[in-house]
């Protein structure tokens, strides 16, 4: 069917969404290398957010109509540019915080109880009547929340029933239940678990830098459900090797897939593989807010959830 719009799906990872999509587009996928003829057809690109948008590829795209965004962080698309050539960008807000918060706990669980460590323990014949694992309490550890979004309340509310005590940071005051800290430094020198929460851009690359980790210091655990790319990943594996950090628990890398050999021998961490919103349940109503702006985008309708 000639007449049915073309969609370009850019990340090898959403791959599985073409069975989703292609009873009513003609799907193409970027790392398979469309025909030529696709490059007058291509009416929206499929993207994941975290990846920065190939601007080159949009400018000989003639017939682009939408930057749909599956997730629901966009930090890899420059929205302002795409604004400009009267290009709109959609996202799936208000999916997954929830899940990317239970995660949240699980990274602290897993490493302050050493749930991960004890299960390699006892799988290695470590566990012995001599032996026995004490860990510390959650109750009255203070936490610090980076960014008091959607994601870091949720961490918060959490944190609360879990008896911890909870401050946070953000650039700028808003009304919440927990007090704010006057500086990112205070709030890293007076947590024992710091989590960050907040959005990725420009401007914060690199926020969670040395000297916020040597203030979080050797007793101090960063968990991060963000993005890589808000922490120093060099000054982190450095401040973990030498015990200027506690310890760490990270969904998110710098660079990712993160090569496996990078973190072979950094000790005290808790990884997973971008895991924290992606549950069956989140997945699907991103799918459901992609098919609903990819339809509204094509019949001249208002996208259902537009970037703002």
């Amino acid at each position: 069917m000639p007449n049915r719009p073309a969609l370009l799906i850019m990340q090898r990872h959403l791959a599985p969404l073409t069975a989703f999509l292609e009873a009513d587009y003609t799907v193409y996928r970027f790392w398979e290398g469309p025909p030529a003829e696709a490059q007058g057809q291509i009416r929206a690109l499929v993207v994941a957010g975290e990846f920065p948008l190939d601007k080159a590829l949009i400018e000989t795209l003639p017939a682009l109509q939408l930057i749909a965004c599956f997730t629901s962080g966009y930090d890899g698309i420059d929205v302002d540019w795409c604004r400009a050539r009267g290009l709109p960008v959609s996202h799936a807000p208000g999916v997954n915080h929830e899940d990317v918060a239970d995660h949240a706990l699980g990274l602290i669980l897993a490493a302050r109880r050493q749930i991960a460590a004890g299960d390699r323990a006892l799988r290695a014949g470590g566990w012995t009547v001599d032996a026995k694992m004490i860990t510390p309490s959650l109750k009255d550890q203070r936490l610090g929340v980076v960014g008091l979004g959607a994601i870091g309340e949720a961490v918060a509310r959490r944190a609360g029933a879990m008896r911890m005590a909870v401050r946070w940071w953000g650039p700028r005051e808003k009304e919440s239940p927990w007090p704010r800290a006057e500086t990112l430094l205070e709030l890293a020198r007076d947590s024992d678990i710091l989590v960050v929460a907040c959005k990725a851009d420009e401007g914060n690359r690199g926020l969670i830098s040395r000297e916020v980790i040597e203030a979080l210091g050797p007793q101090g655990l960063l968990v991060n459900v963000a993005r890589g790319q808000l922490v120093d990943e060099d000054a982190l594996i450095a401040a973990l090797k030498d015990g200027r950090l506690g310890q760490a628990a990270l969904d998110v890398f710098e660079e990712e897939p993160t090569e496996a050999a990078r973190w072979a021998d950094v000790p005290n961490t808790v990884l997973t593989p971008h895991t924290g919103g992606a549950t069956t349940e989140a997945v699907q109503g991103m799918l459901m807010l992609l098919i609903q702006n990819l339809r509204a985008a094509f019949a001249g309708e208002p996208l259902k959830t537009p970037v703002p």
